[in-house]
């Protein structure tokens, strides 16, 4: 169990120090161009495990299947996290990342509609005090220098829209594992997205070079070993102790971004933080329950069985 917290805490830290790695790489590069390099690098890191993966549980993909993680990677990649981007370069980074953390409450928001995950009280509880946090991150009534409404709304579509990829990946994942639908739907993505720059006539290699020791990171660290980690995490533990990361990663990115780009943090920022933090615990508790009350109900069932 140590080393699932090990794992935990290294996920976190790579992804807390996300939104500022893409602040300043996406200076001089497009965000479309970066979003590409960095997800078809994270994809060709995790293609090794997602084989190793495939292969372990001898699963066959078909044609149909490649289908459906193409459209599950273009809305992941293409369409979130080049709003991601886009949003990044339009707020503080600080901002960004507490607003992209806040994903997985619109999971269970279309966790609600497209499967048997449904809505109660207590999720709606969650929704609720993490929907006060955002009104404080964002401080509509007198927005903090750096941030802008148009990155703002950015954001908030990134998060929206990877709580879409998350549930619309339940079935993939189910099917092959989450390594293997990680790697293969960022490739496909990827690939989406390489499609639209070519055809939009938007950079794919030009001023890398120049930012090589950024691309690397992002790509290789953040992208890549990020999400490794964060699958280690969960091989040594379980699903709602990986989510943990998820949960120190709002408070880990500030920090980095006041030492690394000097962003100020005020007071408002400080209280949002806090209770989508509080948001985050009370969903990652609710489900751990949820999942060790199934899992004695599946316990019984065999039990019963067997008897």
């Amino acid at each position: 169990m140590k080393k699932a917290y090990f794992f935990v805490i290294l996920t976190a830290f790579l992804f807390g120090t996300m939104e500022v790695a893409c602040k300043v790489a996406g200076n001089d590069l497009d965000p479309f161009q970066l979003t590409f390099i960095r997800f078809a690098m994270g994809g060709i890191i995790l293609l090794p495990f997602a084989i190793h993966e495939l292969r372990k549980n001898e699963i066959r993909l078909q044609a149909q299947d490649f289908l459906v993680l193409a459209g599950v990677g273009t809305l992941g990649i293409a369409v979130s996290m080049v709003f991601f981007q886009l949003g990044v370069g339009s707020s503080n980074a600080s901002t960004a990342s507490v607003l992209i953390s806040i994903n997985p409450l619109f999971t269970m928001v279309f966790a609600h509609f497209f499967t048997s995950e449904k809505m109660n009280k207590y999720k709606v509880y969650v929704l609720a005090i993490a929907f006060l946090g955002l009104v404080f991150m964002i401080r509509p009534w007198d927005i903090q220098e750096g941030n802008t409404i148009k990155g703002i709304c950015f954001m908030l579509i990134a998060a929206i829209t990877f709580g879409a990829y998350t549930v619309a990946g339940k079935v993939s994942v189910s099917k092959m594992g989450l390594m293997a639908q990680t790697s293969f739907s960022f490739l496909l993505g990827s690939a989406v997205l390489l499609g639209f720059i070519c055809v939009t006539g938007k950079p794919v290699f030009e001023g890398v070079t120049v930012n090589i020791p950024l691309i690397l990171y992002v790509g290789i660290f953040v992208t890549g070993m990020g999400y490794w980690s964060y699958f280690k995490a969960i091989e040594l533990s379980d699903a709602s102790t990986g989510s943990f990361a998820f949960f120190l990663k709002p408070a880990i990115a500030p920090v980095i971004a006041v030492i690394v780009l000097h962003e100020v943090i005020l007071w408002n920022t400080i209280v949002g933080i806090l209770l989508i933090l509080l948001a985050s615990y009370m969903n990652i508790m609710f489900q751990r329950k949820t999942n060790e009350i199934k899992k004695r109900t599946a316990d019984d069932y065999k039990r019963n069985i067997s008897e």
